[in-house]
């Protein structure tokens, strides 16, 4: 899977810029209080999942197991870590767990399980958790597989268990067409709708970036993934990524 094979050459190159785009988290200029910041991002994107929950679905949550898809090099786990007894996360990145791991061990955290992910998420296999998680993840991968490996995720969200989960959707420079895409250009082979981190090329210069799709979701197919899982109720907060437009979907499943 080609966005597997960007996604690793992330986790080698550059970790923490992968994971939020933002010149101070390159490898190269990573000081410390760069660092401390990404991580109390971290803690603050913790905080705000749970007070959604807790004001939209359920008021009294608390969850006994969390999982963390796409998981990255572990900036969410460790603040998911003190609200939970089991915690996992899962990366198709062996990089970006292996810092993760680094991470756990120095943030003294002890509950946490790191995993390969697999389209057919193999790694659950026969496992529930109380809140499904994913942020900014499923955009980097094809619709066509994301969905599928959305619908297998649900299979594992316990009874009563919440998901917080994001897509997006759509861009701003499609505002004079309601946010739908043209169709693609018959020259290219990538959807219309992608737009990537840097130009594809057959041959990048040497020391480019990794690619990184940005792949919009049918709204439409998702919902309907959804009732069909046995959830009745969602709360949603929109988000812009530097015009790439999104959607937080808070959701549980009946008990």
């Amino acid at each position: 899977m080609t966005t597997d094979i960007a996604w690793e050459e992330w986790g080698r190159k550059d970790p923490y810029f992968g994971v939020i785009t933002d010149p101070k988290f390159r490898r190269a200029e990573l000081t410390d209080a760069a660092r401390n910041e990404f991580f109390e991002s971290g803690r603050a994107h913790v905080d705000y999942v749970l007070r959604m929950i807790r004001q939209y679905l359920s008021p009294t949550f608390q969850p006994a197991s969390v999982l963390d898809f796409g998981c990255g090099v572990g900036r969410l786990l460790v603040h998911f870590s003190p609200t939970a007894g089991e915690v996992v996360g899962v990366d198709v990145s062996i990089s970006m767990l292996e810092e993760a791991q680094r991470n756990c061990n120095e943030f003294g955290v002890s509950n946490v399980r790191l995993f390969p992910s697999d389209d057919r998420l193999t790694a659950l296999a026969g496992s529930h958790y109380d809140l499904i998680h994913s942020f900014i993840v499923f955009q980097h991968m094809a619709p066509e597989r994301g969905r599928e490996i959305f619908r297998r995720m649900l299979g594992h969200l316990a009874a009563g268990g919440i998901g917080a989960v994001h897509f997006s959707y759509s861009k701003t420079c499609y505002a004079s067409t309601n946010g739908v895409a043209p169709p693609a250009p018959a020259t290219t082979s990538l959807p219309g709708a992608v737009r990537i981190w840097r130009t594809s090329a057959a041959t990048p210069p040497p020391g480019a970036d990794p690619e990184m799709q940005m792949n919009p979701y049918n709204l439409n197919e998702l919902l309907f993934i959804l009732q069909g899982a046995g959830v009745r109720r969602f709360h949603v907060e929109f988000t812009d990524h530097g015009g790439e437009l999104g959607v937080f979907l808070f959701f549980q499943k009946l008990p």
